[in-house]
């Protein structure tokens, strides 16, 4: 059984938890003892099925525009083995990684990415954690044949903890710092531009947003009720260029709360996921490596 391993940084009192299952970071508590993420109460630990909450991998596909391939990839659905040589606690923070080759994916690989595939590829997500911050970076290298690229997509789906059951309060839980974002609305199919106002949950709520010519690094604040923001940073590399970073805003209300085995019926109030990727069609050529890094911080 894939295990739950406890990194602490000494110096601060800090902490973070993942699941060796999906390299899913599912706690990260800050020097003050606030649990900064959302993990469901219902989440399966027991490696049967992504866990729900915390920080899934998503690659090589966002959602499932691919139906021969598994919903968000494979990535969160199979056992990473931890660089133990890797790990660290010192003053300025305490981390560790985990690494994924393609020949020891087991499971929902599905279509061009089944057993007999042309490509392969070595994932390594790494994870920091200071007083009130933690860094987690998702790094793609295509270790095929010289000459095989293959196109991807690659999200950090991070469900952020919401205090006072606040995730619906106007003025408690938002997300600024997207103004001009293109948004797509995948429940109506909707498209809009972001103003002034800042982004709040009014129903079920699942939107892309694509920055703007000329925007990469993505910076927003987010309201998770009780008085408290959290900031989340975002950048991505593909062949040591900078690449656009987007945003994917979502809660599942009420009814796909429901409908959910392993997501309580109530929880969509304690919870609000932003989370960053490359999403649009990025090429990865042999020998070469992606990366996307996510910094969220209390402040």
């Amino acid at each position: 059984m894939s295990q739950i391993r406890t990194i602490n940084h000494s110096a601060s009192g800090a902490s973070f938890q993942f699941h060796e299952f999906g390299a899913t970071v599912i706690s990260f508590k800050t020097s003050s003892n606030r649990e900064c993420l959302f993990l469901s109460r219902d989440a399966k630990l027991d490696g049967s099925k992504a866990v729900r909450g915390g920080i899934p991998l998503v690659f090589p596909q966002f959602g499932q525009p691919d139906k021969s391939m598994p919903q968000h990839g494979f990535l969160r659905n199979n056992i990473w083995k931890i660089d133990e040589s890797s790990a660290y606690d010192n003053e300025s923070g305490a981390g560790i990684s985990l690494t994924l080759n393609l020949k020891d994916v087991k499971n929902s690989r599905g279509g061009k990415w089944d057993e007999n595939t042309k490509y392969d590829l070595v994932a390594t997500f790494s994870i920091n954690v200071e007083a009130a911050k933690m860094s987690t970076e998702l790094s793609i290298t295509n270790t095929g044949t010289a000459g095989e690229k293959f196109d991807f997509q690659t999200l950090q789906h991070t469900y952020f903890r919401v205090d006072d059951r606040a995730a619906y309060d106007l003025k408690q839980c938002y997300v600024k710092g997207l103004e001009g974002y293109a948004v797509f609305d995948q429940i109506t199919n909707e498209t809009s531009t972001v103003g002034a106002d800042p982004i709040v949950l009014e129903g079920n709520v699942d939107r892309i947003y694509t920055p703007p010519s000329g925007k990469e690094v993505v910076s927003v604040n987010i309201g998770v009720g009780g008085g408290k923001v959290m900031k989340l940073t975002a950048s991505g590399i593909c062949d040591d260029s900078a690449i656009p970073v987007s945003c994917v805003v979502w809660n599942p209300y009420k009814e796909k709360a429901a409908a959910m085995s392993d997501f309580g019926n109530d929880q969509y109030e304690e919870m609000i996921c932003v989370e960053p990727g490359l999403l649009g069609t990025t090429s990865l050529e042999s020998g070469k490596s992606a990366k996307l890094t996510q910094v969220i911080e209390l402040c």
